[in-house]
């Protein structure tokens, strides 16, 4: 596979996938093994990767390395099928099917989705700063990951979803008065 040079689409997603089949993979013989097998379960569930694949090409076309910045876009790949999990819970938007799967509230319960879900979260930062980039950089994306996810529609949709639920934390009487829209991220 060519590195650092135009990569296809095809490519990076290839590359993205063989990555993250990596993570987790021993800590399923743990006890709390099933945890890593909830993990894995939505993480490698397929996907077009859109998300890491920007991380990488931006990388590409900035001269850097993409594969001192796999470990990034893997993170990034975490943090996404984080929200993805807790998106498809039964207090969210109780999704049973994901790309054509059961979810993995369906698969797992919907404590050990939760669980997975928290753990990809913070497997996510963990990824980056275990990385070999060099320290500031390490920060660097630490510091950006939950900034640019928090204040995103992902977010900024889920907690519509939480307040047209809970209808206590509505603002008056017009959310209710319209229908609230989860936002898909």
């Amino acid at each position: 596979m060519r590195m650092n040079s135009d990569m296809t689409e095809k490519e990076y997603k290839a590359l993205v996938d063989q990555a993250l089949d990596g993570y987790f993979k021993a800590h399923e013989e743990l006890p709390q093994g099933g945890l890593a097998q909830a993990m894995r379960y939505s993480l490698l569930a397929g996907g077009k990767r859109i998300r890491p694949m920007l991380v990488l090409e931006f990388c590409r076309v900035s001269g850097g390395d993409i594969n001192a910045a796999l470990p990034v876009a893997c993170a990034v790949e975490m943090l996404h099928t984080y929200s993805l999990i807790h998106d498809d819970l039964p207090c969210m938007d109780n999704d049973e099917l994901r790309r054509g799967r059961p979810t993995n509230h369906v698969v797992y319960g919907e404590c050990t989705a939760t669980l997975a879900g928290d753990a990809l979260q913070a497997e996510a930062f963990g990824t980056i700063l275990r990385s070999d980039l060099p320290a500031e950089r390490r920060a660097a994306c630490a510091e950006i990951l939950p900034v640019q996810w928090v204040w995103t529609a992902c977010a900024e949709g889920s907690i519509w979803i939480c307040w047209a639920r809970e209808s206590s934390f509505l603002p008056g009487n017009w959310m209710r008065s319209t229908a609230a829209r989860p936002v898909r991220c």
